[in-house]
């Protein structure tokens, strides 16, 4: 048994941040023993003094391969700068060694903004997905990436036939039993990039395997028409993975930005999940999602970075977008509207995950532990601050190199 020693504070689904003055967190190979006053039997205690011990972040949406591109293009709307910057830049991953080096950065990247669980998109590359599971794995994460499924409105050098796009789906799905944290997620791109035949046969994997779900659901206008005009049989953009089979308690759903009442209430009825990109929205000026109004109706929602819409790797400037944006909708609505609070876009990031991932919530009993160490001490005050004040300034504030240790799955990544 080992435990960390500092100010350990967490928040709850009610929005209740739970702060622990120095105390200790024990834990052992298979998870969290509990938070205490005083150190009990311990082979090793970390001391961290004075600093904040937080749950570490899940990252629930983000493309691998653009990871190169980050920052590129963002005066476009979504469908331009997929055609524009995207395409040709995941096309380059078809050379997996050419992948290598930049997946292993990114994990590293990953883990030093305290970020330990994910689920990713790869590209439509067989070889290189097993690559990016390779280097997420080695690096400590865990979490769900997915072999993008593509095989039409794609480019000249991203494309793959229907018959391609399900022989190398099932190679690959084939050849993720060797990942012991990193485990395989059924990904169309989304529904403007299927076919109906490769969707019905994902929905049919989908339903043999189990296997978790992810894609994209009313991110803008033009996208919402496009589906509309792709499936005249279906009244909602929800619809169109609903009657393929890809719409369940399994299933990942980023954005959500121009969501109907119904496709809310149709999406809370399935237990499928929202995965908020809030920086990914506002750069390609696809609108604001209503995360207030989903998480009232009882929708589950986690948070995403969305890289490479979204510019922030960091989850904490994304949890700072999900709250500028919250602020903006009670803005444009009216006094009424409850804005997100702190705490509440820091669950987002941190515990709102944990049923996807099948866990206890972070820092309960028998969790895994995922968890940060944040130094605040050259930050200048003017007064003494409280650790609820401390806790809420690092959402926006950080000194350089302020994340001092990570932990993942009960182990010591950083």
């Amino acid at each position: 048994m080992n435990a960390l020693k500092g100010n350990i504070l967490y928040v709850e689904p009610n929005g209740d941040l739970i702060i622990h003055p120095n105390s200790f967190l024990h834990y052992d190979e298979n998870g969290i023993l509990g938070i205490f006053d005083n150190a009990l039997n311990c082979e090793e205690i970390e001391d961290w003094g004075n600093r904040l011990i937080l749950p570490s972040f899940a990252d629930m949406h983000l493309h691998a391969p653009q990871y190169t591109m980050l920052g590129m293009g963002l005066d476009l709307p979504l469908l331009d700068w997929l055609k524009t910057y995207t395409f040709p830049a995941e096309a380059r991953f078809k050379d997996p060694e050419f992948a290598r080096p930049i997946y292993r950065k990114l994990a590293l990247e990953l883990i030093g903004n305290g970020t330990t669980k994910i689920s990713m998109f790869s590209s439509l590359h067989f070889e290189s997905t097993l690559v990016l599971m390779e280097e997420m794995e080695k690096a400590g994460l865990v979490g769900f990436v997915g072999k993008v499924n593509m095989d039409r409105n794609g480019s000249e050098e991203l494309h793959e036939s229907t018959e391609e796009s399900i022989e190398n789906t099932k190679k690959w799905i084939l050849s993720c039993d060797k990942f012991k944290h990193i485990k395989p997620i059924l990904t169309p791109r989304f529904t403007p990039s299927c076919t109906d035949e490769l969707m019905g046969w994902l929905g049919e994997v989908a339903r043999q395997t189990k296997l978790p779900i992810q894609s994209h659901l009313s991110e803008n206008e033009a996208e919402v028409q496009t589906v509309k005009n792709l499936h005249p049989d279906c009244s909602q953009y929800w619809q169109t993975y609903q009657k393929y089979g890809l719409w369940n308690e399994r299933t990942l759903m980023a954005h959500c930005v121009q969501s109907s009442d119904d496709e809310l209430l149709a999406i809370k009825k399935s237990g499928v999940t929202v995965v908020h990109c809030p920086s990914s929205n506002i750069n390609l000026f696809s609108g604001f999602a209503q995360v207030r109004h989903m998480l009232d109706l009882g929708v589950k929602v986690v948070l995403g970075s969305d890289i490479a819409g979204g510019n922030h790797l960091c989850m904490f400037d994304n949890i700072a977008s999900a709250i500028r944006v919250s602020k903006a909708r009670t803005i444009i609505e009216g006094p009424k509207t409850q804005f997100l609070t702190t705490e509440e876009a820091f669950f987002l990031a941190t515990g709102a995950s944990s049923s996807f991932f099948g866990e206890e919530l972070p820092f309960h009993q028998g969790a895994p532990l995922h968890a940060i160490v944040l130094d605040d001490a050259l930050l200048p005050n003017t007064k003494e601050l409280s650790l609820k004040e401390r806790f809420q300034r690092a959402i926006y504030r950080r000194q350089k190199d302020a994340i001092m240790a990570v932990y993942g799955n009960n182990k010591r990544l950083k």
